[in-house]
């Protein structure tokens, strides 16, 4: 770095934003990221990133830091972060550092703020998986070390206290939010889909990771009576680990031409395929927020979601709630939701009225709010 960008960063009581994480693809961490650094302007922070943003001082680092990468990608922002963050965080004079991952040197002066998502690694932990020692040893330590702790859900700071064994006075939850602009619903609804699709299909979003709850999803679907009227469709990236078997389920209960797996979705796609679901069915076994219950509910489409973790947080009185774990309660919500048009109807303006209590400013002013108590 020369010395003229380095003179500029001098005499100013800097927030450093780490930015090391950002993935192109719009997933869950890299959307609350990408949503929330454009309303820490007002405190005139730094961004660590690979890319450049207009009005915004950007100090370089290294493209190679994100899970699109892979195991090596999170091995080398580790690195980097305990050894390299440091000295950049002295040699820019910062004041704090923000991290929208649970992530900042250990054992070091960087004072830091972080965001942590969720502790599912730890609530359905994969012994082969290198999240789940990254969750149990690193993350409480970075927890321990940081000045404040910012969760998306109240659930969220619930296992912080649980796993970490912190204070609650550190800890401050920060709902989510979308985007109203993106998310909402069409003027004209029918059931014909990009993939011209006759029938109305229910909608899944999401990874196929086991605590998503697909098989029971699978399962309940092929319950619904009669299944043969509607489709069942599941956006979200295949996995090798987990797509196969899900693949095998649907060809064993002989609806395979009733089930589409979509594969990743483009973000700019999502609101059509949302808005002309029948519904979004979303049961997950456990989740930090559920940012697709929130964008469903902007596109006017009627929500099935747990009873669990943040989900009832997000949700309120505006879907229908189910025990996860039984197959039976999702066939009956799924059921309830074809036979009855003017439940839909109903779900369907109570989530236009619920999603307008979240948007993305909101959550940037209250996480400016924090960072400024710490400068």
């Amino acid at each position: 770095m020369d010395n003229r960008k380095n003179h500029q960063y001098q005499h100013r009581n800097q927030v450093v934003v780490n930015l090391s994480n950002l993935l192109t693809k719009s997933t869950g961490i890299s959307n609350y990221t990408k949503n929330i650094f454009p309303y820490l302007k007002d405190i005139n922070p730094i961004l660590l990133s690979s890319e450049t943003y207009p009005n915004f001082d950007c100090y370089p680092i290294s493209n190679k830091f994100t899970p699109a990468h892979g195991t090596k990608g999170h091995f080398n922002r580790l690195v980097w972060t305990q050894f390299q963050l440091p000295k950049i965080y002295q040699q820019i004079k910062s004041q704090l550092l923000f991290s929208p991952i649970p992530e900042s040197p250990l054992w070091s002066q960087c004072r830091s703020v972080v965001m942590v998502h969720d502790f599912i690694p730890l609530r359905f932990p994969n012994h082969f998986s290198p999240l789940t020692p990254y969750h149990r040893y690193y993350v409480p330590q970075v927890l321990k070390q940081a000045e404040y702790i910012i969760c998306n859900s109240q659930s969220t700071a619930d296992d912080v206290i649980h796993f970490c064994n912190i204070s609650a006075n550190k800890i401050l939850p920060i709902l989510l939010g979308y985007d109203s602009q993106h998310f909402q619903p069409e003027k004209e609804l029918n059931y014909k889909s990009p993939n011209h699709s006759l029938y109305p299909y229910f909608l899944y979003i999401g990874r196929h990771d086991p605590y998503k709850n697909i098989s029971r999803v699978i399962s309940a679907f092929a319950n619904l009576n009669p299944n043969r009227e509607y489709q069942l469709w599941l956006s979200g990236p295949s996995d090798d680990r987990y797509t196969p078997s899900l693949k095998k389920q649907v060809q064993e209960l002989g609806i395979t031409d009733r089930v589409k797996f979509l594969d990743y979705v483009p973000y700019d796609d999502l609101p059509k395929i949302i808005s002309r679901a029948i519904a979004l069915v979303f049961p997950s076994l456990w989740e930090g927020f559920g940012l697709p219950v929130i964008e469903a509910m902007a596109c006017g489409t009627p929500v099935i979601t747990s009873n669990l973790s943040s989900l009832p947080e997000v949700a309120g009185d505006a879907a229908i709630l189910i025990d996860p774990y039984k197959v039976a309660e999702i066939t009956d919500a799924m059921q309830a939701i074809a036979n009855d048009t003017g439940l839909r109807s109903h779900l369907s303006q109570l989530g236009l009225q619920r999603a307008t209590q979240f948007s993305w400013a909101k959550t940037g002013q209250a996480t400016v709010e924090v960072l400024k108590r710490f400068l």
